[in-house]
Formats: C-alpha cells, structure tokens, sequence
C-alpha cells in the first residue's frame, strides 16, 4: 500500500521546506510527494532538486494565473501512483505519524478527514525562524497546550486544539465527520470516479471542500473522521477576505447539480 501526498501551495517557499523537512521524518517510508504549485517559480524547482534525494517527489507547475487551485491539484493528482490519495495545503505541516495513519485507517468505501492544530503569530514564527520544530511540538503538545490556547486567542485564531491525544487511538471509532480540505484522503480510484475537484468553480473555495464533500458521499462513500490520528500544524497567517461577487451563482450551481445527483465534476480530471 502507498500513498501520493499532494500539497497545494502558492509561493509560501518557507512552509514547503518545513513541509518537506517534516516528510523526511514520517514514520513510514510508502509515499510520494507531490507538489502542486499554482504558480511557476525558480525557488520552487530549486527546493524540489534539494529534497529530491531524500523523498520520491514529483513537481506540477503552471502559469501563475490567479488562484487556480483545483486545476493545480487536478493536474497533480493525475501523476499520482499510490493507492490512495491525501491532499494538504501549502501551510499546513504534518505530525511524524501523518501518512502512516492515514495508510492505515483507510478502508474501501471511505474518505479520511484529519484536522488541523492552528497556531498563533507566536508558535508560527517559533517554527518558521527554527526555534522549535514541528516534530518537537506535536511530541510536547499537551505540555505547549495552555501557551499554545494563548498565543491563538492573541492572534484572534480558533485554536483547533482538539488534536493528537495518542492515547486515545484504541478506543475511539471513527465517526461521521464533515470533509476538511487541508486534510483528506481517499482511495485514488474513488477520486478519479468522480472526476478530481470540479475545475468550473473557478478560484473560489467551493471546489476543494463542500463541492467534492458531497460528491464524495453521492458516490456512495463515507467521509470518517481521524482527527485524533492524522494531523496537521497550520501556520498563522493573517485571514484572507475576498469578495466574490459570482460566488453566489456558484454555490446555487453546485445546490443544482447535487439536487440532481452529478457527482463527477463536470471539467476535471479527465480534462488532464
């Protein structure tokens, strides 16, 4: 069993290096990396040479267009080889143990759902300038807990605290959860059913999260919760408000063709 990690990133060169230093360490060694970078940049190919001894890591670059997520992470997805597929975003690192639990919790018929730990401006800076590593404070995380509930409610961040309790892992099932975007997983051959992330939504947010959520389930596919399993550290960054003003016509879009059950994206995938 292997899996194909694609992260969506947009010219945060820091966090992939932290990414990808986190990735060295995981727990088990059956992925591939797959950066899917809306953009195409110098820097970008250069962190990818380096690591690239280290990890099976394969790059998908475009012309930087305007957000264009979905088609990024598509056109990634369409060089993955494991048998299944987790999406991450670009800010978001992941625990030491992230794959090997989403390898081992996946199961016909579902899709996984992880969350993610969001810190403060204190703890991202602590990681980022290398005064702490992402591995030190997943290890020490109920330690960090009350400094960690701080430094989110001074940077005005839900903290998502509700993560990485290891003892809880033998007994708690895994229950119905809605889908995160930043951290999901599925077999690869559910996520090409249903045709990858539905390009036509253009640079909203719907495509990678409430659209393909409820696809997912119009398959006939379970979304399971693993926040207490595989987890993800997401890096403070100022919250980004745009106005859209065709998002409106989007989301009745989407209310439209779920109404009438069409869960293959309408340009997707098979547009590859």
């Amino acid at each position: 069993m292997k899996a194909s990690l694609i992260v969506a990133v947009y010219k945060d060169y820091q966090a992939i290096e932290l990414i990808l230093a986190a990735l060295c360490n995981q727990t088990t060694k059956d992925f591939e990396v797959i950066i899917a970078e809306d953009n195409d940049s110098s820097e970008m190919k250069a962190i990818v040479e380096r690591y690239s001894s280290q990890l099976e890591i394969k790059h998908h670059f475009q012309e930087d267009d305007g957000i264009r997520k979905s088609i990024a992470q598509n056109s990634a997805a369409s060089l993955a080889e494991g048998d299944i597929v987790i999406f991450i975003d670009g800010d978001c690192v992941p625990y030491p143990n992230f794959i090997e639990n989403h390898l081992r919790l996946s199961q016909k018929g579902r899709v996984l759902s992880g969350k993610r730990l969001n810190l403060g401006p204190g703890f991202s800076r602590k990681i980022r300038d290398a005064e702490m590593t992402s591995d030190t404070l997943a290890s020490r995380f109920l330690l960090l807990l009350p400094a960690i509930a701080k430094d989110c409610q001074e940077g005005h961040v839900e903290a998502g605290l509700n993560v990485s309790y290891d003892w809880f892992k033998k007994i708690l099932p895994l229950k119905d959860t809605s889908l995160l975007g930043c951290n999901f997983s599925c077999y690869t051959e559910d996520f090409k059913a249903i045709n990858g992330f539905d390009e036509s939504y253009r640079d909203t947010a719907i495509a990678d999260d409430t659209d393909i959520e409820w696809r997912l389930r119009a398959y006939g596919l379970k979304v399971s919760s693993v926040k207490f399993y595989a987890n993800v550290i997401h890096l403070y960054h100022e919250k980004r408000s745009r106005f859209i003003p065709y998002e409106a016509e989007l989301l009745e879009l989407m209310r439209q063709r779920k109404a009438e059950g069409k869960y293959r994206a309408d340009k997707g995938l098979d547009s590859k």
